[in-house]
């Protein structure tokens, strides 16, 4: 298999890249990005044979079987389109898009060409969350309510990386997209009740920079989910699964239960890494010629309910 991943000296294509490095029998044979000496660079430094700043040169490549985008949210929909129209299977970092319109063309697009297209939503693949699905699923478990945190301090615009962005990220259409999926999957239901309270907006970045989600399912689990541009603090999501047979929080790849006792995971995957499992089911989906976990089908209610919840901003 070989790959290109567009975004790649972004922080989350460094984590792909990464990831990459582990799974055998994978190659990146070309890496894309804006700057053209960044870009060059990063493929010098890292062996790889091919470097551009145009995600059409990439397309046309035969030495590229398929692509990771970690591109600007902005840019997902186009280029994911591209890509199928192209033949090549696409892996989306989250969110897929940043509106229900362009999420729902991206479907279509999927349905027209047959060409495989996955949704990066790594919390899936989290070990932590992943043991927490097999429990509901052999019927140990029954989400009652989940408490969610999803804090950062951003005050300028910057990436995970701590360097200036050349995009705006939006804590409802990226990090609610996390939990507004993640609650769907694990309770197995699709939302029947939502709302979203915004804060104030950020005067140069034009977003809000608090808010606050409420969902309720039809068989009444409910998951309260508050987050934040402004926290001067711990940083990242942490999850309280609240269940009929105990309480549980993930934090990333790692999981305890109600207190805090750390839960042994290593049974639940061949890694810890959410990232590298998200990559080895779209290479493993690609063999097999199946759907993958985490298909564009599989989470475009997460974007009707994420549209749900802006409209009722007001």
């Amino acid at each position: 298999m070989r790959l290109c991943v567009a975004g790649a000296y972004g922080a989350f294509g460094m984590k792909h890249l990464d990831a990459l490095d582990n799974i055998e029998g994978v190659t990146v044979t070309s890496v894309m990005g804006p700057s053209e000496d960044k870009i060059i660079a990063l493929a010098q430094a890292r062996g790889i044979g091919h470097a551009a700043t145009d995600l059409n040169e990439c397309l046309n490549r035969d030495d590229v079987d398929a692509f990771i985008l970690a591109t600007p949210t902005q840019l997902h929909a186009e280029q994911a389109i591209a890509s199928m129209r192209a033949g090549k299977p696409v892996l989306i970092e989250i969110p897929m898009a940043d509106s229900l319109a362009d999420s729902e063309k991206i479907c279509r697009v999927q349905n027209e060409t047959g060409v495989l297209a996955m949704a990066g939503q790594v919390r899936r693949f989290n070990p932590s969350h992943q043991w927490i699905h097999a429990k509901i699923a052999a019927g140990e478990l029954k989400v009652q309510q989940m408490d969610v945190q999803t804090y950062f301090f951003r005050r300028s615009n910057m990436n995970a990386k701590g360097e200036p962005r050349s995009w705006t990220d939006h804590l409802l259409w990226h990090h609610a997209c996390h939990t507004v999926d993640l609650f769907q999957y694990q309770t197995g239901e699709v939302v029947s009740d939502c709302f979203g309270l915004e804060g104030p907006h950020h005067p140069d970045l034009g977003i809000a920079m608090d808010m606050s989600i409420g969902m309720k399912t039809p068989s009444g689990a409910i998951c309260t989910l508050s987050l934040s541009f402004n926290n001067d603090g711990p940083l990242g999501t942490f999850f309280r699964y609240i269940c009929n047979n105990g309480t549980y929080i993930a934090r990333y790849d790692d999981l305890y239960d109600g207190c805090e006792n750390q839960i042994d995971l290593s049974d639940v995957a061949v890694s810890n890494n959410g990232i590298e499992l998200i990559d080895r089911e779209f290479i493993a989906a690609i063999k097999e010629g199946r759907e993958p976990n985490g298909s564009v089908h599989d989470i475009i209610d997460a974007m009707r309910t994420l549209d749900r919840i802006e409209k009722s901003f007001g």
